[in-house]
């Protein structure tokens, strides 16, 4: 799976264009990690295969995708409905969910962390990312 999502990375950072070292275009840096995840991912399947000290897949196997797609669904609707909720709900979801926390630890930290972010970018640095308030 590394292999292929890095040869697909691969690819789109060389239709971006790489540029030169002096002169970088938008694709050298994702060029360059996609390399890195390519080469990572054949050393694994060809030296992790005699492995026997490794991770067994377990139901908790799905957390990295898991988190992968809240991230992927609070970008998508930070335009629409600001950061404030998309990331209320997304630590709600990694700390409760996906890191086994409780509830009261979980509505607590999550609100401070919005309200951390806010007063970072809107109130401090006033970026322009999208915020309800």
């Amino acid at each position: 799976m590394v292999v292929g999502v890095g040869i697909a990375a691969v690819v789109l950072s060389i239709a971006m264009g790489l540029g030169t070292p002096d002169k970088p275009q938008p694709g050298l840096w994702p060029f360059l990690i996609s390399c890195a995840m390519v080469a990572l991912g054949l050393f694994q399947l060809v030296i992790g295969r005699h492995n026997r000290d490794a991770e067994k897949f377990t139901r908790m196997s799905t957390a990295p995708l898991t988190g992968l797609v809240t991230l992927a669904a609070m970008v998508a609707l930070m335009p629409l409905i600001g950061f404030e909720l998309p990331a209320l709900v997304l630590c709600i979801i990694w700390m409760r969910f996906l890191g086994g926390e409780t509830w009261r630890s979980t509505l607590l930290v999550s609100a401070l962390v919005v309200v951390a972010f806010y007063g970072i970018f809107v109130l401090a640095l006033r970026t322009s990312i999208p915020h309800l308030f």
